[in-house]
C-alpha cells in the first residue's frame, strides 16, 4: 500500500514553513516537501520526506505518484511577480503547466484512491488589473469577478489556474460519454501584498512594504519605487498561513466560490512610511517612483471586498496594520538585526 500524504510544492518558503508545523502537528499529517532548494534542517522532522527538484521534472512527479497516495496538493512553487516580467514565458511555463501537471496529477489520484484531492492555491490580487487610477479610486473595495484584466504575465498566469482549478473541479470531460466525475477539490485564495518578518523582501512587485522596514532597521536609507499616494492591501504573514489552513478544512458544501479574496489592511506607501518613523525615528525614507513598477502597483485595487470568505468560512485576520507593526514585525525583525551585529 502506498502511504497517504499531503504534498507541499514550494515547502521552503515562508507559507510553507507554517504549514509544515500546522499540518504535523495539528493533524498528524504525513507530509511530502518539495522546494527547488534543499528543504531547511530545521523543517525536516516535520516532514515525512523530502525532496529538492522541479515540478516540471516528469521523472520526479512520477516517483512521487508511484511512491504515495496524495490526498492534498497545496502548491505553493510559482516563479513570482518581478521574475515573471522579464521570462514571461518561463513563468507561463512554470506558473501555468507545472500547475496544471499538478491538478492533472490529483485528478489521477483522485480515481485511484477514491476520495476528492483538496488543491490549494495561492492566487493574487496581481490578477486584478484597473485601467487608470482614477477606476482604481472609484472602484473601492473589489469583488472577484470585478476587473479581471492583468497586466502582468504573474497576474494573468495566476488568472489562468483559477479557471483550470474551476475547470477540474465542475467541468472535467463534461462531453465524455460516461460519468466521469471530477475528484479536484480546488481552492485559491487572492492574497494581497504579503509582509513577513522572518524571511527578506526579494524585489517582488509589493516589497516596497517590507523593504521599507527592513532599510530602516539596518540603519540604511531607502528610495521608495512607487509614490507616497500608492495604495494597495498587505497582509502579516501569519495570518496569509491562518487563512490557507482555514480555507482547506472548510467543508465543501460551504464554499460558495472557489477563489476568495481576504484582506486585513490597505494603507497607503506613505502610511506605511509613518509606521516605520515611529518606530524608527532615524530612518531615511524617500519616494522616488520606477515608473514601469509603479505602474503595475497602481494597476491593483486599493482594497479588496473579502466578504464571501468571512461569511462561507469564517476568515478574520488576527493583525491589522497597528498590530502588525507593533506586535510582529517591528520587534521580530529589530531583534534579528540585533543579533546580527553581536554574532
Amino acid at each position: 500500500m502506498r502511504r497517504p500524504i499531503a504534498l507541499i510544492t514550494g515547502a521552503n518558503g515562508e507559507i510553507g514553513h507554517g504549514l509544515l508545523e500546522h499540518l504535523k502537528k495539528m493533524q498528524n499529517t504525513d507530509v511530502v516537501a518539495l522546494d527547488l532548494n534543499p528543504i531547511d534542517e530545521a523543517l525536516r522532522p516535520l516532514c515525512f520526506s523530502w525532496t529538492t527538484g522541479d515540478i516540471l521534472d516528469e521523472e520526479l512527479m512520477g516517483r512521487l505518484v508511484s511512491e504515495y497516495e496524495i490526498h492534498a496538493i497545496y502548491h505553493l512553487a510559482a516563479l513570482l511577480s518581478t521574475r515573471s516580467e522579464y521570462t514571461p514565458e518561463k513563468a507561463h511555463n512554470v506558473n501555468v503547466n507545472g500547475t496544471l501537471r499538478l491538478i492533472h496529477m490529483a485528478q489521477e489520484q483522485a480515481r485511484w484512491h477514491g476520495h476528492p484531492v483538496r488543491f490549494l492555491f495561492p492566487s493574487s490580487i496581481a490578477a486584478y488589473g484597473l485601467p487608470s487610477l482614477a477606476a482604481k479610486r472609484e472602484a473601492g473595495r473589489v469583488k472577484e469577478s470585478e476587473w479581471n484584466d492583468p497586466t502582468t504575465m504573474y497576474g494573468v498566469n495566476k488568472l489562468a489556474c483559477e479557471h483550470l482549478g474551476r475547470y477540474y473541479t465542475f467541468h472535467y470531460r463534461q462531453l465524455a460519454r460516461t460519468d466521469e466525475r471530477s475528484g479536484v477539490d480546488f481552492r485559491a485564495i487572492r492574497f494581497p501584498g504579503l509582509i513577513s518578518a522572518l524571511t527578506m523582501p526579494t524585489g517582488g512587485t509589493s516589497d516596497f512594504a517590507p523593504e521599507m522596514i527592513h532599510a530602516a532597521a539596518r540603519g540604511e536609507p531607502y528610495a521608495c519605487f512607487v509614490a507616497e499616494s500608492a495604495r494597495i492591501p498587505f497582509m502579516a504573514m501569519p495570518d496569509a498561513v491562518k487563512a490557507l489552513i482555514h480555507l482547506a478544512e472548510a467543508p465543501a458544501e460551504q464554499l460558495s466560490q472557489r477563489v476568495y479574496n481576504i484582506g486585513a489592511f490597505a494603507p497607503s506607501a506613505g502610511e506605511i512610511r509613518d509606521c516605520v518613523l515611529s518606530a524608527f525615528p532615524q530612518a531615511q525614507i524617500t519616494f522616488e517612483p520606477d515608473p514601469p513598477r509603479a505602474k503595475i502597483i497602481d494597476t491593483w485595487p486599493e482594497d479588496v471586498d473579502d466578504s464571501p470568505a468571512r461569511k462561507d468560512w469564517g476568515w478574520s485576520p488576527d493583525y491589522d496594520l497597528d498590530r502588525a507593526f507593533n506586535e510582529y514585525l517591528v520587534p521580530t525583525i529589530r531583534n534579528y538585526y540585533e543579533q546580527q551585529s553581536h554574532s
